[in-house]
């Protein structure tokens, strides 16, 4: 979700010039710097922790074991409110498995991945030797990020579309269903804004949402995780003035319009529909949706999370019958298009995610 506090006003941009932005994106620069070509398991484990995960909370621990590193759900991070039963909390172990994977594939060390359901949900990459047959994927992983703002409208090739979905397929058992229709774009324009208006309602959501913001580089830097307001275009303010500015500034109807045009502005709509209910399932929709995310990144693309009619359940089988599978649930729901970068979200070190 892009940080709410954009209309603070223009007093405080001299904020951003202060030298903590700078240490910020220092700080940011070397979790993205370049792997090498014998890397150690620490540094593939920097590679995974790049992944795509709600409210950039990280809910993973990382183990490393013979001939693998294992990835276990950290329930200390869990996001009871919009996350009540842990789906996307599995898909984020999905996203960071199928980085790690595909950065291990690039140096040498072909990472099969599974899930065991019998230890709490464990995804286990497990080594051999092999080279991975593209690179692209793995030159994507330092450069995605879940761009929050306005895309230029552009649509996106027959061919692309066609590369989008065919690398998110290789991963079994989630299917992809993209939308580029502009009638039905905004069929699903109307549940993220219904969805919406139901999220901010929520007194629960709204004090979760609020305990992950960051306002200013030295809170992100401070705790590595959160939606920092400068990585969606919103002003740094001082911390004190962040939570009065929500209260103050944040509607319903802003962010409803906010989401209506950036939708506007974007190619396409993915969801992402795993064949079954189940932590292992969602495991595979992250991973899916992780390697459309990378390929996206790799052909010039932007993309973020749109994710609540698949948060709200009572809209979930709307969404469903929309992309034509009734009765199952729908996991993942992304815009993508054309964009300007924005800055980099932070990340913990490997040292503080390992188990």
């Amino acid at each position: 979700m892009r940080s709410p506090c954009g209309g603070a006003g223009s007093a405080w941009l001299g904020f951003r010039q202060m030298g903590y932005t700078e240490d910020y994106d220092i700080a940011v620069a070397a979790m993205r710097s370049p792997l090498s070509q014998t890397p150690e398991a620490r540094n593939l484990i920097r590679y995974a922790t790049l992944a795509a995960n709600s409210h950039n909370s990280q809910p993973w621990q990382f183990n490393i074991v013979r001939d693998g590193i294992e990835i276990r759900p950290d329930l200390g991070r869990r996001l009871a409110a919009v996350d009540p039963d842990n789906h996307h909390l599995f898909a984020s172990l999905g996203c960071a498995a199928e980085n790690l994977s595909i950065a291990a594939g690039a140096r040498g060390l072909v990472g099969a991945v599974s899930f065991d359901p019998e230890q709490d949900g464990v995804v286990r990459i497990a080594f051999g030797k092999g080279q991975s047959a593209s690179t692209e994927l793995f030159d994507a992983i330092t450069k995605r990020q879940s761009t929050r703002g306005d895309y230029d409208g552009r649509p996106i090739s027959v061919t692309d579309l066609q590369l989008l979905r065919s690398t998110a397929g290789a991963v079994q058992g989630v299917d992809l269903v993209l939308i580029t229709e502009r009638p039905r774009i905004e069929r699903v324009r109307d549940l993220i804004v219904a969805g919406n208006t139901a999220q901010m309602a929520d007194l629960a959501f709204m004090r979760e949402l609020k305990a992950w913001l960051r306002f200013t580089p030295r809170q992100a830097l401070k705790t590595g995780d959160g939606l920092f307001s400068r990585t969606s275009g919103a002003p740094v303010v001082p911390a004190w003035l962040g939570p009065l500015a929500i209260d103050m500034l944040f509607s319903t109807a802003a962010e409803n319009n906010k989401y209506a045009r950036q939708i506007a502005s974007s190619a396409g709509i993915a969801v992402f529909v795993a064949e079954k209910d189940d932590p292992e399932h969602w495991v595979l929709a992250g991973r899916a949706c992780q390697r459309f995310a990378l390929q996206a990144t790799a052909l010039g693309m932007k993309h973020t999370f749109i994710n609540q009619p698949v948060e709200v359940a009572t809209l979930r089988q709307t969404l469903a019958r929309l992309v034509g599978m009734p009765g199952r649930r729908p996991d993942i729901v992304m815009r993508f298009g054309y964009g300007p970068a924005l800055p980099f979200s932070a990340r913990r070190p490997a040292a503080a995610v390992e188990g």
